[in-house]
């Protein structure tokens, strides 16, 4: 097994940008940015969303291609990173740091206001540009921001992208490509995805409940994350102190079908068994399960299957997403932060207070509860995306 250490993480969302409103959130089972969420659809029907909360900064002082909501939200969360990432470019120089993230949105949510202003005043609006919503925007305004002249790009794989940039940082830091990674992601609200979920009949008007009765859809969400990694380990913990490490990655691509996963979860199965492979560690060294869980019949039904043969019936599992919204490109890096946050900070497991009973048709796994702790220091967390692009990610002490 070879570690790769996280440095540092920031992030925003419906939990909140700073530590008191992500652990308060976290251990009241309740987000200030779902409660009451709205978002009005092209049927003028309402849908409960998640919204990241407080004030974005301002980025007057940046080309206006990069002036975009999306990138908003990145700098707020890039903000807490900012330490970590001078004392690596003082380290290991710029041009040895490279930037790797998910979107799948961008800044379509821009695009869509300078359309309504195109069709109200005749002409795109002067702070627009096309450079705004192109997927490459949000990984170039991360690195012209600190500066660094390394690899960046942006992958785009859907509801797994941004776990598959842990993936690519951690080949990227094993072949000596680059001495350390800046990964994550950031998506924003926009009509675009709101409505195409619509028209999968996949959104729910109500707060979502995975794994639970009656659940009938998804609340599509908005966040940022980004954590600084590397092989090396943190020079700032104590003696006594342990750190906090990617222990293993796992991905498979099952093409089951272009939307919807494969009925057994044969897919989910594969990249959680590479991702204990990747670590050398067994289902029984597994804590916690943050599962992908996006509260719809097929993904619960099928996610559950797969945990239970892979893990068994005794390993915690819940889902976030009623937490933060199901966040697109950004959902395996914001799960990663808050996975981050329960080993740090020794936070109970994550459980919403709506969960509602376990469903008939979700196979017998055990459903965490308010209040439960992570009695082992190691945690899987799933992502699963449109045409069974899966991945699995274990984080924990070493």
């Amino acid at each position: 097994m070879t570690p790769v250490y996280i440095h540092a993480c920031g992030a925003h969302s419906a939990l909140g940008s700073t530590l008191d409103e992500i652990h308060s959130s976290l251990k009241r089972g309740i987000s200030p940015g779902m409660s009451g969420e709205r978002f009005r659809l092209n049927d003028d029907t309402m849908v409960t969303v998640g919204r990241a909360v407080g004030t974005l900064p301002s980025l007057e002082a940046f080309p206006s291609h990069q002036q975009t909501r999306n990138n908003q939200l990145a700098l707020s969360a890039l903000l807490q990173l900012s330490d970590a990432v001078n004392d690596a470019k003082a380290r290991f120089s710029p041009d040895r740091i490279a930037v790797v993230l998910g979107s799948s949105t961008s800044g379509i949510s821009d695009g869509e206001r300078a359309l309504k202003h195109h069709i109200d005043q005749g002409e795109f609006p002067k702070t627009y540009h096309y450079h705004q919503q192109e997927l490459g925007n949000l990984s170039d305004f991360v690195s012209d921001y600190f500066g660094l002249t390394g690899l960046h790009y942006t992958v785009s794989t859907a509801c797994s992208s941004s776990g598959r940039v842990f993936l690519t940082a951690k080949r990227l830091l094993k072949a000596g490509l680059a001495d350390a990674v800046i990964v994550g992601g950031a998506d924003s609200l926009c009509a675009l995805t709101v409505n195409g979920f619509h028209g999968l009949d996949s959104v729910s008007p109500e707060l979502c409940n995975p794994f639970g009765e009656n659940r009938n859809g998804i609340n599509i969400g908005e966040a940022a994350a980004f954590m600084l990694l590397s092989l090396e380990k943190p020079s700032t913990l104590a003696p006594d102190q342990p750190a906090i490490a990617l222990l293993g990655a796992g991905d498979s691509s099952d093409a089951h079908h272009i939307s919807a996963p494969h009925p057994e979860g044969d897919g989910a199965e594969r990249a959680m068994r590479k991702a204990l492979d990747d670590a050398h560690l067994t289902a029984r060294d597994i804590g916690y399960v943050n599962a992908h869980g996006t509260s719809t019949p097929l993904n619960d039904a099928m996610e559950s299957k797969a945990i239970l043969r892979t893990l068994g019936e005794h390993v915690p599992v819940s889902s976030t997403k009623p937490l933060t919204g199901h966040t697109l490109g950004a959902a395996s890096a914001i799960e990663a932060s808050i996975c981050w946050h329960v080993l740090k900070h020794a936070l109970p497991l994550p459980v919403s207070q709506h969960q509602q009973a376990h469903a008939t048709d979700v196979a017998p796994i055990r459903l965490a509860q308010l209040g439960d702790t992570l009695e082992k220091p190691t945690i899987l967390s799933n992502s699963f995306a449109f045409g069974g692009n899966n991945i699995s990610l274990i984080f924990g002490h070493v």
